[in-house]
């Protein structure tokens, strides 16, 4: 159904993966979801690559965000539940 998203910020806590395209076509995995279940701290994951991509961002063709649909589900259940709670 949902092809394509474009997002310019997402929350490091949906992540999977962050997949670094260079420009030569070599690609970079960044395993997000492992590095929250050994217990890296989410902010300072989020500056760490933040920082990288910047200073690489002449050889980056592109960044592809791979989300957690489990993760994306819990965190906007709550919300649906409340907006649909009258209907």
């Amino acid at each position: 159904m949902l092809n394509e998203v474009n997002k310019d910020r997402v929350p490091i806590s949906v992540l999977q993966c962050i997949t670094v395209n260079l420009k030569d076509g070599t690609s970079v995995d960044i395993d997000v979801e492992e590095l929250l279940e050994e217990g890296a701290d989410p902010e300072v994951i989020e500056i760490i690559i933040s920082e990288k991509l910047e200073e690489l961002d002449d050889i980056i063709r592109d960044v592809d965000f791979h989300i957690n649909i489990r993760s994306v589900a819990n965190v906007v259940q709550p919300f649906t539940d409340n907006l649909l709670k009258n209907l």
